[in-house]
């Protein structure tokens, strides 16, 4: 009998069972959960692999120029601190030498893993470590350290050191122009623009033939000015001594010796329009046009307008160099025989005689050609923001 009704036993019990086991979980429920939200959530580390390496810190590599420095390690120690102010990692260093015044040292800083390379020295030493940043993604900081800084000064940048190195960390970037200029005869069929130039293959001038055959064309770059004639005699003539002591009117003391340098013929090309003659004292082709002391010799001249602009000056003796002044000091393009301004893309400038040839102040030796082409936004600068 008993074990007809057994079946029926077993499930009441069962079901008897759930009913006093969920009385009993609605009233421990609440406190277990409670307890379970009061746990700390774990770190977001504590999912992370222990081997995994930290996010490395950004290192700048300085090229110096240490002929420009009394005290270097003074100079590397301000550097070095401004550097970690900022959250970057000890700075990386190299010094130019005559043999190589920047390009090598500012490939090597890129091999090292600079994620930017800056120059402490003059125009010059910005234009050399510049050559090597030509065409690629690292930026070029500037910190001024020479007489006439042109470069930053067109730019805008800080001349103090620590605001010059706090630019150079965290400013913004800014692709700029650069001119490529060939010293002595061009080869057949002239570099058209963006063209990847050919290597330097020679350290003297032409041997003053007027052909078109190449006669050991040598490529430079140059990022605020070149120029032939006189501009390149005051360069050179520059006392070396005062300019160290009194700076950039040292250069107005040269300028002054020059003013009757002899005048010599050119034939000049710009673009596709047809070569003109004339008498000159100088030519200066530019990529900007802010001289030192406020004066702007190239005003409509910008740094990334993919174009140069180029000033052929040819004053008559010292009074002719009157309105050439005046014209300079008001920032006037046209308006006066003796100084004619073009804008172009290409320009070649022939010489009846060998002339001194300069490019960023530094005389590079005598020509009786010169032809520069611009590459647009071919350098990236860092710049403030």
């Amino acid at each position: 009998m008993l074990k007809d009704y057994l079946p029926w036993i077993i499930a009441g019990l069962v079901v008897l069972a759930l009913v006093i086991g969920g009385f009993v979980l609605t009233r421990v429920a609440p406190e277990a959960t409670a307890t379970l939200r009061r746990r700390p959530r774990p770190p977001r580390d504590h999912f992370r692999s222990g081997d995994e390496a930290p996010t490395p810190v950004k290192r700048a590599g300085i090229v110096i120029n240490p002929t420009k420095f009394a005290d270097l390690p003074a100079v590397r120690g301000r550097i070095t601190a401004t550097c970690l102010a900022n959250g970057w990692g000890e700075p990386l260093f190299y010094e130019t030498t005559i043999e190589d015044p920047g390009k090598g040292q500012a490939a090597q800083a890129v091999r090292d893993g600079a994620d930017i390379v800056c120059t402490l020295g003059g125009d010059g030493t910005v234009r050399n470590v510049a050559s090597a940043l030509v065409g690629t993604e690292t930026a070029l900081g500037i910190l001024p350290a020479g007489t006439g800084n042109l470069l930053a000064r067109n730019l805008d940048l800080p001349v103090a050191l620590e605001a010059a190195v706090a630019v150079a960390l965290t400013g913004r970037n800014r692709r700029i122009d650069v001119g490529e200029l060939v010293l002595g005869a061009a080869p057949t069929g002239a570099t058209p623009t963006g063209a990847t130039p050919t290597d330097a293959t020679a350290t003297g001038a032409t041997d003053g033939d007027d052909t078109d055959a190449p006669v050991d064309p040598e490529t430079h770059y140059f990022l605020v000015m070149s120029g032939v004639g006189m501009d390149a005699q005051i360069m050179a003539g520059t006392n070396e001594n005062l300019k160290a002591k009194v700076g950039w009117p040292a250069y107005m003391v040269s300028g002054m010796k020059h003013l009757i340098s002899p005048e010599f013929r050119i034939a000049v090309k710009v673009d596709d329009e047809l070569e003109f003659r004339r008498r000159a004292r100088m030519v200066v082709i530019g990529n900007c046009g802010r001289l030192l002391g406020g004066l702007v010799l190239m005003p409509n001249a910008r740094v990334d307008d993919a174009q140069l602009d180029a000033v052929i000056a040819s004053p008559r003796g010292v009074v002719g160099w009157v309105p050439v002044a005046t014209r300079v000091a008001t920032r006037q393009r046209k308006g006066h025989p003796t100084l004619d301004h073009k804008a172009c893309k290409e320009i070649r400038v022939r010489t009846d005689r060998p002339v001194p040839v300069q490019i960023d102040g530094d005389v590079i030796g005598e020509a009786t050609e010169v032809s520069a082409v611009v590459r647009p936004a071919c350098l990236t600068v860092r710049v403030s923001q």
